[in-house]
């Protein structure tokens, strides 16, 4: 039991072998896991019968498992465990994430890994749709959540300012953490709503109809320019953001993106796009610059949209990919660039980065991980490594090196993706 969660895994075979046994010299000692110990009526050197439970103790730092033989077992778990029978050249087991992922019982949906950093101290932190964050520093796994301070446990965007703090923007709210504790943050201006501006090293942080701006000292908010009948439309309210050259900002929402280059507005949306009823509409998701400047979006639904100095095309429907799909802003009706019924598709984008070469990459719902080296497309599956179908965050760190998050945490190799947490 962990931050009110209990954990209920089929631990892998290799993590449990790769664990040092730690034995109690009582029972008591598994007293903090009392759903574990009423059913143990003895702590053994091992088990001779099923496993059919096992969990976190709540620093995290060792496993209990019982048996169907009523036994219980408690193991200590190292920073990157491994089979020592294989020998120490073997290599290691991952240090998984405790993360979720999935259908929950509310009926909501668990995305998983939605947000990673690596800070400049060289610790990764990862952001999970539902458990709040998780910090590794090279040896061990650190979580944190409401119970530690966290405004929400939705972590949707880390960063880090200029003094070394790390900022999490969460589904509800901003919190901060300085090394020693949590901080939430609620005193916000609210009565320079025009002061549009950029400033080297401002943070920024999405709101409802409008946007957050942390100048070292204070929140600002800022509102949107929209017109008076759009200015209550949850359509312009912020899925995320991006910034490209220059700090030029851009704003994914519901139904648009906005730009700001520190002097004007440019507004994309289903008006501008031409969208309808039988082309589908924008869900946007996700927005991303990349290095040469050019601007991709991605809509859960009728996928990507290209923005490439004054020209915007549907990248997804260009290049074959497209899918009919009643959800979200999809469509019911066939269109040019479709693919055939069971053919892979890049239509549902939550996420998009790009590598150290250039390549943009594209993060999906139910169909992996797709790649653009600027002339065709690759789609990243199981086969490759990438064992999860839903990919909610790309990232790229400071050696150049592309992750990516979902149900695990995963790390391209150059050819395929090795599982890393």
């Amino acid at each position: 039991m962990r931050n009110g969660l209990a954990l209920h895994w089929a631990l892998p075979v290799a993590l449990l072998g790769s664990c040092s046994s730690e034995l109690p010299s009582n029972n008591s000692s598994i007293g903090l896991l009392p759903d574990v110990a009423s059913q143990a009526t003895a702590v053994l050197a091992g088990h001779t019968d099923k496993v059919w439970h096992a969990e976190f103790s709540p620093e995290g730092s060792r496993i209990v498992t019982a048996a169907e033989d009523g036994t219980a077992r408690l193991y200590r778990v190292p920073a990157t465990p491994h089979d020592s029978s294989t020998g120490p050249a073997a290599a290691d087991a991952p240090a998984l994430l405790r993360f979720g992922h999935g259908d929950m019982p509310n009926g909501m949906w668990n995305g998983g890994v939605r947000s990673i950093l690596e800070d400049s101290k060289g610790n990764y932190w990862f952001g999970s749709d539902h458990e709040g964050v998780c910090r590794f520093d090279g040896e061990s796994l650190t979580y944190f959540t409401e119970e530690d301070g966290l405004s929400n446990n939705q972590v949707r965007t880390i960063l880090e300012d200029r003094k070394g703090v790390i900022w999490f923007e969460m589904g509800n709210g901003i919190s901060s953490y300085d090394g020693e504790r949590i901080i939430t943050h609620t005193n916000m201006n609210y009565t320079s709503k025009d002061d549009w501006r950029l400033e080297t090293g401002d943070l920024w942080f999405k709101g409802q109809l409008g946007a957050y701006r942390y100048d070292g000292e204070k929140f600002t908010y800022l509102a949107f320019p929209l017109p008076a009948d759009r200015k209550s439309d949850w359509h312009y309210s912020v899925t995320g953001f991006s910034k490209g050259k220059g700090g030029r900002l851009w704003f994914a929402m519901w139904g648009a993106v906005i730009g700001y280059d520190g002097e004007s507005f440019t507004i994309i949306n289903d008006e501008s796009l031409g969208l309808n009823e039988e082309t589908g509409s924008l869900s946007v998701r996700c927005v991303f610059e990349d290095s040469s400047g050019r601007v991709w979006i991605g809509s859960n639904g009728i996928g990507v949209f290209l923005l490439d100095g004054d020209t915007i095309i549907n990248f997804t429907q260009a290049n074959g990919v497209g899918r009919r799909d009643h959800r979200s802003g999809g469509r019911m009706e066939p269109q040019p660039g479709d693919v055939s019924d069971g053919a892979a598709s890049l239509h549902r984008v939550f996420s998009i980065g790009e590598d150290r070469a250039g390549n943009i990459w594209f993060g999906t719902a139910e169909q992996g991980a797709w790649r653009y080296d600027g002339e065709s497309l690759k789609n990243f599956t199981e086969e490759d490594g990438l064992t999860s179908k839903d990919i909610m965050a790309i990232y790229t760190d400071r050696r150049g090196d592309l992750w990516l998050g979902g149900n695990g945490v995963f790390k391209f190799n150059g050819e395929s993706f090795d599982r890393i947490h």
